[in-house]
């Protein structure tokens, strides 16, 4: 089997008795440690009013670890298109992508990445997510060349000339969790994310609806699949179950409507669990590949056969920065 890249989906986690500035610090040093392990990409998520998450201004953060690295690939995974004017996430990423020529990735998705009230704050029409499919043909052909025929805009109007985008050379990826990002991505001829890091339910219907149903494009000419995995590894099996169960309880407090901040690991985390909390924490992370590095390698080899993919997107929220590191050190010496 031939080895495949792996890269990186950073939230920029803000962890219990830390603040945003030190995640900024401690995303930028994973990036430039990723940068030496070989990863391919270090993505960043948008999201809203989530407080242990930094990656709110999400093109931002991607200049500031473009600017901070020399060679990795720097992207979103993803901005969420129905949050803004496809217009202005064409401005800011031809302009990453002059900054940054041929470093800078555009995943895009159609979930809000926050909840109602805060959609309300960021002026997010309700509906906005009906017109996704819409909104990114006319964020892509901002990226079109100056003296490039134009599609007609759905509302009839006419497009302007996106600067500095138009000529750039920024790969387009859907994100999804259901079919639906499969099938759009399979129409357009995209690269596709699947967020089977926390939405793992239909991560295999996605994939055979991806591949089955692909149209080469003038941007991808066959399937390029890129599912997301959980990665908590450390030296032994113990170690790492013990920094999985601060994600783990971030997934139980969420589930009851009670949003927080990575904690320190809970010794005998696992033998308090019911068999409910069980049932809430796979239905989010039973894409998680836990433990020492023969046991993570295993797992991986599993999942790559299973799933066919073309690259895997790595998460690891962990509470201790160093234990982060080393997980994905582990992860990069491990790879299928």
């Amino acid at each position: 089997m031939t080895t495949i890249p792996l890269s990186i989906l950073d939230l920029a986690p803000i962890v219990a008795g830390s603040n945003a500035a030190e995640a900024f610090r401690r995303t930028l040093d994973l990036a430039q440690h990723a940068e030496t392990w070989g990863y391919r990409r270090f993505w960043l998520a948008e999201h809203h009013g989530m407080p242990g998450i930094a990656s709110a201004a999400t093109s931002v953060l991607i200049g500031h670890v473009a600017g901070g690295t020399k060679t990795i690939r720097v992207g979103a995974g993803g901005i969420m298109l129905p949050n803004h004017a496809p217009l202005v996430i064409a401005e800011q990423f031809g302009t990453l992508a002059v900054l940054f020529p041929g470093r800078i990735d555009l995943g895009v998705g159609r979930a809000p990445g926050s909840d109602q009230r805060t959609a309300r704050a960021l002026r997010r029409d309700p509906s906005a997510a009906d017109t996704f499919p819409d909104d990114l043909v006319e964020l892509m052909d901002y990226f079109r060349p100056h003296d490039a025929p134009r599609r007609e805009r759905a509302d009839g109007g006419t497009h302007i000339r996106a600067v500095p985008s138009a000529g750039q050379d920024v790969p387009v990826w859907i994100l999804g969790s259901s079919l639906f990002g499969a099938r759009l991505a399979a129409r357009l001829g995209l690269p596709y994310a699947f967020a089977s890091h926390f939405a793992p339910a239909q991560l295999l219907p996605a994939l055979d609806a991806y591949r089955s149903e692909f149209r080469p494009s003038e941007r991808l000419a066959r399937p390029y699949a890129m599912p997301g995995v959980n990665v908590f590894a450390a030296d032994t099996d113990g170690e790492a179950r013990r920094i999985w169960s601060s994600l783990a309880r971030v997934v139980l407090d969420l589930h009851r409507g009670r949003p927080r901040r990575l904690a320190v690991p809970e010794e005998g985390f696992d033998a308090a669990l019911t068999a409910e909390d069980r049932l809430i924490i796979d239905s989010m992370l039973g894409c998680s590949a836990v433990g020492s590095p023969a046991t993570v390698r295993a797992w991986l080899k599993r999942f790559v056969e299973r799933t066919s993919a073309d690259e895997l997107m790595i998460s690891c929220q962990v509470f201790d920065h160093t234990a982060r590191l080393r997980s994905y050190e582990i992860a990069a010496d491990v790879r299928v």
